[in-house]
């Protein structure tokens, strides 16, 4: 993150959204792969295309890059704040810094938010993985990989409010369908069973808390003790789907495509908004995209009556 002293940085307005930016809790970076981007938009062409170690029999057989194309073009992100200069003066109870406080956790969360609507979209129309269909689907084909689904349905009595043991269950189908499938080449994709995200709406926290926790599910020994790691994204408004990550491959299921860190900006008082019109402008600034990665470590479940 880069600190821009343009001028009024006063009371400590600086440090305070480092600091709230600096200690707020995100998730992105432990569920994407950072690629660092030099240009308006990057192509990736290397996503699935890597062979099988084979006997060297009469020597090297080279495989090139399959002709799927996957490009992501940055976005550019703001965030602005205006305050009456007389406001900034008579501050008496620090409001203005609780709301650059808020604007540094709005700014440092972004990419979560970002992350959910990926999440969420990822089964409808124009919002593809590399492969060129949807995200979440069952139509996902690439070389010898044979049609193949990372959407997955579950029953519970109350499809919003899955109790322990269904989740527990839904966990156990989603890891196997996630070990099961496989990249271009038809080699598995998820070696192990580690590594692993359940990404929830808030609804099902607590459910998703008890069943990869609890030593016992249903008066029997838990299986899936410690199997996974439990977010809740408040972004997230199906509540009756959610999400297995795998975050320890080479490419992880999503893409954070860096090109311009967060930048806090703020205007001085000497600047023609204070001189003219009274107002001094505090803001964030940004260029980034966060996009799809791996598919195959990505299993969407949503979950049914039953």
């Amino acid at each position: 993150m880069a600190i821009i002293n343009t001028g009024l940085l006063t009371k400590g307005l600086r440090s305070e959204f480092a600091n709230r930016f600096e200690s707020a809790p995100t998730y992105f970076q432990d569920i994407s792969t950072r690629v660092v981007s030099t240009t308006h938009t990057e192509i990736y062409r290397w996503l699935g295309t890597v062979p099988q170690m084979r006997e060297w029999g009469t020597g090297r057989v080279a495989r090139g890059m399959r002709p799927e194309s996957y490009s992501i073009e940055n976005l550019k992100y703001e965030a602005t704040l205006e305050v009456d200069r007389d406001e900034l003066a008579d501050d008496q109870t620090g409001q203005i810094r609780v709301r650059i406080g808020e604007l540094a956790e709005r700014a440092a969360t972004h990419k979560d938010f970002l992350t959910a609507q990926l999440l969420e979209s990822g089964d409808q129309a124009g919002f593809n993985s590399y492969d060129g269909v949807t995200f979440f689907g069952n139509s996902h084909v690439s070389g010898g990989s044979g049609a193949q689904s990372n959407s997955i349905p579950a029953s519970a009595s109350v499809p919003s409010r899955p109790n322990a043991l269904e989740f527990r269950d839904s966990l156990a189908a989603g890891i196997t369908q996630m070990m099961s499938l496989k990249d271009d080449q038809g080699q598995p994709m998820a070696i192990a069973a580690d590594g692993l995200f359940c990404v929830v709406p808030p609804t099902m926290y607590f459910s998703a808390l008890e069943a990869v926790n609890s030593t016992v599910t249903s008066s029997a020994d838990n299986v899936l003790l410690g199997a996974a790691q439990v977010i809740a994204f408040p972004w997230l408004t199906d509540q009756e789907s959610w999400f297995l990550l795998k975050n320890n491959g080479v490419i992880r299921p999503f893409i954070f495509q860096d090109r311009e860190p967060i930048e806090f900006n703020a205007l001085s008082e000497d600047s023609d908004d204070a001189f003219k019109r009274e107002k001094l402008l505090f803001g964030v600034r940004a260029r980034y995209r966060m996009a799809y990665g791996y598919w195959q470590f990505a299993i969407k479940t949503i979950f049914q009556p039953g």
